[in-house]
């Protein structure tokens, strides 16, 4: 009588299986044709538009489980799925089929006295894991740049969007298929166990960077606990700094958009500051807008009575406001001296992800650009715009505030590594 019985596949044996069937998919990866790598993003971006009607009964599943959940609006919103959105990242797809193939590129080649030509070389990363939450549309950002870039991917999102990101993972690696490419280049964890995630952040056997998008809770959890190298960003705590002089119609309009055109993304600006000589002629203005759009307005004392529209939402700021990303319809409001007030707020209580200026004054514009110590720094332009997408980069592993090796929007350069290549015509060393 046969007695035995089926291993349990559990999150250890899950994420074990993952690392290494990532591990073996890499080094293929790697060497893929630029034609190969075309052939996979415009087959995905076909895949995309041809399912977008299923891939949105998949996400409705998600939508009502969350709703019956709880969730935050915010994040509900995150969690949606709309053809544009789908458009958007079938479009970033094509964007990086078409882009120049930086693998491999030899940058800096000099000869040195001894003979020998030194230069570097752009190579893959390897393996990363990217940890993220609710938005599914992160699963086909991860899935195209890691296949641009020559890299393999473990993709771990959140329990939220599962049904979503199941049916994005099988069109990727439909995708790679086709194009000849290992179907393991790019893998979803199939559990919503939180184990995983531990398992995930410490096999540096297997897994070279991990890149967190979420939540400060779930970013700090990473940062503190992985055993390997983190690119990350905590809070999007943006400004935008209305100057003196500027166009008030421009500022208007730059305002709004920063902040209402999406409350839940990371590049909303939370807090407006404007310089005391343009306060009269531009909050009475943008405060009307605020209130026509139900945003509540957190105001010091000099704010209040330059903002008093019709219906408006207005408390009293406390310290902590500047500290805070509301993700939602809420904007704290400061009238600052001038530039340089400005600036120091900035870097005080920012979080060093995006800041913009709107200004007629070319030298305030150029010191703005200098001295904010911010990974996006925009002069006339929404903080909106800190984006991989609108930036060219065809998509965005996430947006990076930290100092080394990738800052701003991650694209496909912030998913590789320069390793130095030494030419000679055998020369020895004396």
């Amino acid at each position: 009588m046969n007695t035995t019985t089926d291993t349990p596949d559990t999150p250890a044996r899950i994420m074990q299986r993952l690392g290494q069937q990532a591990k073996a998919a890499a080094s293929r990866m790697a060497i893929a044709s630029v034609s190969q790598k075309a052939s996979a993003l415009r087959t995905l971006a076909q895949l995309l538009r041809e399912h977008t009607d299923a891939l949105q009964t998949d996400n409705q599943q998600d939508l009502e489980r969350a709703v019956a959940n709880g969730l935050a609006e915010p994040m509900v919103d995150r969690l949606r799925l709309k053809p544009a959105v789908l458009e958007t990242a079938a479009q970033g797809c094509e964007q990086l089929a078409a882009m120049p193939d930086i693998i491999g590129e030899i940058s800096g080649l000099r000869q040195l006295p001894s003979g020998i030509r030194v230069g570097q070389m752009r190579v893959p990363i390897g393996v990363f894991g990217m940890i993220y939450e609710s938005r599914p549309n992160v699963t086909i950002e991860a899935a195209s740049l890691a296949i641009k870039s020559g890299n393999a991917c473990i993709l771990r999102g959140g329990s939220e969007a599962i049904e979503s990101n199941k049916a994005l993972a099988a069109l990727v690696q439909q995708a790679l298929r086709s194009a000849g490419l290992p179907e393991h280049g790019v893998q979803l964890v199939p559990t919503t166990d939180r184990e995983a995630v531990g398992h995930l952040i410490a096999m540096p056997e297997y897994v070279d960077v991990i890149i967190p998008r979420g939540g400060r809770g779930l970013i700090e959890r990473i940062s503190r606990d992985a055993k390997v190298p983190v690119i990350k960003h905590l809070d999007g705590i943006c400004h935008t700094y209305v100057d003196d002089p500027c166009d008030v119609d421009m500022a208007v309009t730059v305002t709004d958009n920063a902040k209402t055109q999406k409350y839940s993304p990371c590049n909303a600006t939370e807090t407006l500051l404007v310089a005391r000589g343009v306060a009269a002629a531009f909050l009475p203005r943008m405060a009307a807008v605020f209130a026509a759009k139900g945003v509540e307005m957190r105001v010091s004392p000099d704010v209040e009575p330059l903002v008093q529209a019709p219906e408006a939402q207005i408390r009293p700021v406390e310290e902590a406001d500047w500290s805070t990303e509301y993700l939602a319809p809420i904007i704290s409001i400061k009238i600052v001296g001038g530039l340089d007030e400005a600036i120091e707020h900035i870097n005080r209580y920012g979080s060093h992800h995006t800041d913009a200026i709107v200004t007629n004054d070319h030298r305030h514009a150029q010191r703005f650009l200098r001295e904010v110590d911010s990974a996006s720094v925009m002069v006339n332009a929404s903080t909106r715009f800190a984006d991989g997408f609108e930036y060219g980069l065809g998509a965005e592993i996430g947006i990076s505030t930290d100092k080394f090796h990738a800052r701003g929007p991650v694209g496909v350069e912030g998913l590789t590594s320069l390793k130095f290549v030494v030419l000679g015509e055998g020369q020895v060393r004396g």
